[in-house]
């Protein structure tokens, strides 16, 4: 069986290494993107199971990425998390108004982000 395809959206450098290498040590396979239209286009051509969108991207934010996936029929069932820096509780609201199965904010342990994707994944297979 083929790893799962995650996608992941991430302006930070630093950040996008850490989780790619962290998914890809959980069995992932991981595509990589730096901004939200990147981030569209790659998830229309690669079609991952999961999106990890950051909320603050160059050309289009997280929250307007995951509306638009949840627009698209050919993307609509992904699981979307959403990342953030943010300490806002409004924040939390946003990302699940727009369509996001859940939230972690940053910094994050490797540990709760390997099981974050992992939940979501299994909960979207039983759906």
């Amino acid at each position: 069986m083929s790893a799962q395809i995650v996608l992941v959206a991430e302006d930070d450098e630093d950040i996008l290494d850490l989780v790619e290498l962290c998914l890809q040590q959980a069995g992932y396979e991981v595509v990589t993107a730096r901004d939200g239209e990147e981030a569209l286009r790659l998830a229309g051509e690669r079609r991952p199971a999961l999106a990890l969108l950051d909320v603050q991207m160059p050309k289009t934010n997280g929250y307007e990425v995951t509306r638009r996936l949840r627009a698209d029929a050919a993307t609509r069932g992904m699981a979307i998390i959403i990342l953030t820096a943010s300490v806002r509780d409004t924040e939390l609201a946003r990302a699940f108004d727009a369509g996001a199965d859940d939230f972690l904010r940053k910094p994050f342990s490797p540990s709760d982000l390997a099981a974050r994707v992992r939940a979501a994944l299994e909960s979207e297979a039983r759906l």
